[in-house]
């Protein structure tokens, strides 16, 4: 993959670890103690990349993309489900041995760094949620779950890539740079790319028959593991994915949780408010 058109805004070192003779792309920059983002679908690593350039001054930020997303590379015959997403982190977060880790999670990274975290709780010491879910839900906008459709969401978000494209477009307040929608959109540039960005979709655990429902309520019943640790959540209030009503669930999950509204930022509330999200978390993690 060719990321030499948005170097200048991703200048970070390439890091892989072989997972499954497939090549796991990682960022790892700064010492100190380990900060680990967790990105979901269709983003990849680069939607971390204020905060890690902020973040690494005084932490070792470390950044996966997952199988199929990114700079890692994308099997075609590789089973795409929570639960193996799940076990990729944890096979590559062990080989690291991290303790102390402080988890910061977005999107479908809330249920597959929080499913690490359930595992080893021993090895987590602060958490980290913006714009996520990591417990079941009845509800689900219907332009996702169109793409949903066996026959209809493939082509549409491999075939015809809508998925890819209006994520550059509906995730955001702020209209994104022409050079930020091409770092968003760079590694899901053919259909063969696109097979983990459908594979999510798909995924999606909305009834109890579907094939990962199980394995995000066993997440859900571990939440309460982290009732004592401390937990930040800042969070993009105009999202129409993850709405206020996923806010609310979490802060009853966990109401002694620090809370940064962001009322003028979307889905991808790192691009609308980097700078409060940088200060909020700063002041979090001392």
């Amino acid at each position: 993959m060719d990321i030499s058109p948005i170097t200048d805004i991703y200048p970070f070192k390439h890091n892989y670890f072989k997972l499954k003779n497939s090549n796991y792309h990682y960022i790892d920059e700064g010492k100190g103690e380990p900060i680990v983002m967790v990105h979901g679908n269709p983003s990849w690593s680069f939607l971390f990349r204020k905060l890690i350039s902020e973040l690494s001054r005084t932490h070792r930020v470390i950044v996966p993309d997952h199988l199929g997303c990114g700079m890692s590379d994308k099997p075609q015959n590789f089973q795409y489900r929570l639960e193996t997403h799940i076990d990729n982190l944890e096979e590559f977060l062990l080989s690291l041995d991290l303790q102390n880790i402080n988890l910061l999670v977005h999107d479908w990274g809330g249920p597959i760094g929080l499913g690490f975290a359930v595992r080893y709780p021993e090895r987590i010491k602060r958490i980290m949620i913006t714009n996520t879910a990591a417990f079941s839900a009845t509800r689900i906008p219907w332009r996702i779950a169109a793409c949903k459709i066996p026959w209809l969401g493939e082509k549409m978000v491999r075939n015809m890539n809508i998925f890819c494209r209006a994520s550059v477009r509906m995730t955001t307040v702020k209209k994104l740079p022409d050079n930020v929608k091409k770092g968003f959109l760079l590694p899901y540039d053919s259909y063969e790319n696109r097979i983990a960005v459908y594979n999510f979709v798909k995924d999606i655990p909305m009834l109890p028959e579907s094939p990962s429902y199980e394995v995000l309520v066993g997440i859900e019943h571990g939440l309460w593991m982290f009732r004592d640790y401390p937990i930040a959540i800042a969070w993009g209030m105009q999202d129409w994915c993850f709405n206020e009503s996923f806010l609310k669930k979490w802060k009853k999950i966990y109401p002694h949780a620090t809370v940064l509204p962001l009322y003028n930022a979307g889905h991808y509330l790192f691009e609308d408010e980097p700078e409060q999200i940088i200060a909020f978390l700063k002041k979090f993690l001392s």
